[in-house]
């Protein structure tokens, strides 16, 4: 695989489900520098401010969503001592327990590994143009905010 399909695969912002294993892999044999892997999973959760949520629906920017994941993944490379960052995003319908969005940090310690995972989830709350429309019992809600 060239370089820049590799690169591209550890940015992506896709309808498809992806498997946690093979993304993690991805990662992994970047380096064999790599000691500790952190990552988080966000799932389709079936609760939200207290009230029941039956479907998700995620809209993103087309190009821009993209962009901004990159730019993430290339300061989380710059500012933390990490090895290798994979950040993946969904769009489309998530049913509840469906997987969302991932990030995968490589380092050669685990503390940098958790830093660098901790600051690009709640980076990429904070500035991707990516949306979620919440189906509840009451009718359909855009979520504002970011926890």
């Amino acid at each position: 695989m060239s370089v820049e399909t590799e690169e591209t695969m550890l940015v992506r912002v896709q309808a498809e489900d992806f498997s946690v294993d093979q993304e993690i892999d991805r990662v992994r044999a970047r380096s064999t520098r790599i000691g500790g892997i952190s990552t988080f999973l966000g799932t389709a959760r079936d609760r939200s401010k207290g009230r029941d949520v039956s479907l998700l629906t995620f809209e993103h920017y087309e190009g821009m969503a993209q962009k901004t994941l990159r730019e993430i993944r290339e300061r989380a490379l710059h500012d933390f001592d990490v090895i290798e960052v994979l950040i993946l995003h969904r769009y489309g319908a998530m049913n509840i327990g469906d997987n969302i969005v991932l990030i995968v940090v490589g380092a050669e310690h685990r503390a940098d590994a958790f830093k660098a995972c901790e600051w690009c989830i709640d980076e990429l709350k904070k500035i991707t143009p990516i949306w979620k429309l919440e189906e509840t019992p009451e009718g359909e809600v855009w979520v504002e905010e970011h926890p």
